[in-house]
């Protein structure tokens, strides 16, 4: 027995527990201000894009909205079919394909791409208002405080943190007598602009490394291990501000004379005269370097090409909405097909044989 059904869009089928989600960051993301759901949503629009749209109405925030992805979950209509319904619910006002540029580690950009999608249809100006504003609130997104490098687990020269010695058990126990107290050593102070010493171990550090092949690239800046030893502190000081070692190589070769008499001492003089200025590490902006902007650009729901809101009217590029409008202008009216329907009916009438 057939059961009638009271809503008149169809009834798309139910979602399985093992639907594909997109990434984190892509895939579907719910309008605001939508209204309920009702048996009436999606009334007025065609047979395929009822279905299509009560099926999309029901994911999650978050879900694949890939026309393939799509296709495979709806068995009615194929990757065409539902590539002509998403583009016909653009149009309508139900859905907006947008990507925008999201800068990650090492100012490194990549682009995310999210589909908006509102129960409730849309005219263009919503549109536009909207995703303005969800432009301005990923402009505005604070930077997250805690870095990977804060949350990274310790290095493995670090020492492990030791677990406070146990508590005596009783006032019988035995206790160990406490060692002499051992008067703290002074450390010579610091220079200001020395750089603090590093865990190496003598003789491996990249600066005492880069000093002693100097000699091997040109015999004219052949040092001794005392020599290496005695220019490390200020090839130290180069590397701390953020120059590599080929940067330290050629500033301390480039140049130099036919005949080299003490290679220590002009290694010396050029390290204290060339020592490159200090530069802001890549994670912390200059102070007047303005905000990046993030932006969100529309895609054409039809063939994906970028544009800015206000040019994608329906969600749409020029062509493609040119194109959707001379198709929906070709195609023949209700009245025209039951007008072609009757004269068949008629013709068919006049071959009876009486």
């Amino acid at each position: 027995m057939a059961t009638q059904h009271t809503s008149s869009a169809l009834h798309a089928p139910a979602l399985s527990a093992a639907y594909p989600m997109a990434k984190p960051g892509y895939g579907k993301r719910s309008a605001p201000e939508q209204q309920a759901r009702t048996r009436h949503d999606f009334a007025l629009l065609p047979t395929r894009e009822r279905y299509v749209a009560g099926f999309v109405d029901h994911l999650p925030d978050g879900a694949a909205m890939s026309v393939k992805t799509l296709a495979k979950q709806l068995p009615l209509y194929g990757q065409q079919a539902i590539s002509t319904a998403l583009t016909a619910l653009s149009v309508a006002g139900h859905l907006r394909r947008v990507r925008c540029a999201v800068v990650g580690a090492g100012d490194e950009t990549r682009w995310v791409f999210r589909t908006f999608w509102s129960r409730t249809a849309r005219d263009n100006e919503w549109w536009n208002t909207y995703l303005a504003t969800e432009k301005a609130t990923l402009a505005a997104a604070p930077v997250p405080e805690a870095s990977t490098l804060d949350t990274a687990p310790p290095p493995p020269w670090a020492p492990a943190a030791e677990d406070p010695p146990p508590a005596p058990e009783g006032p019988d126990t035995e206790q160990a007598p406490e060692p002499a107290a051992v008067p703290q050593q002074r450390t010579p102070a610091r220079a200001p602009g020395t750089a603090p010493a590093t865990p190496h171990a003598p003789g491996t550090s990249p600066a005492y490394l880069a000093l002693a092949r100097l000699g091997r690239d040109d015999h004219r800046l052949t040092l001794s291990a005392d020599d290496c030893a005695t220019l490390e502190p200020q090839a130290t000081q180069w590397l701390a501000r953020g120059v590599s070692v080929d940067y330290l190589t050629s500033a301390l070769t480039a140049g130099l004379p036919a005949q080299v008499d003490s290679p220590v001492g002009l290694l010396r003089r050029r390290l204290t005269d060339k020592i490159p200025p200090r530069l802001p590490t890549a994670g912390s902006p200059s102070p007047g370097a303005p905000a990046p902007v993030r932006r969100l650009l529309v895609e054409c729901t039809d063939c994906g090409r970028p544009g800015p809101p206000q040019a994608l009217p329906d969600g749409l590029c020029r062509p493609c909405r040119t194109a959707h409008a001379g198709a929906a202008e070709d195609s023949p009216r209700p009245v025209d097909i039951a007008d072609v329907k009757a004269h068949m009916n008629n013709l068919r009438d006049l071959l009876k044989p009486v």
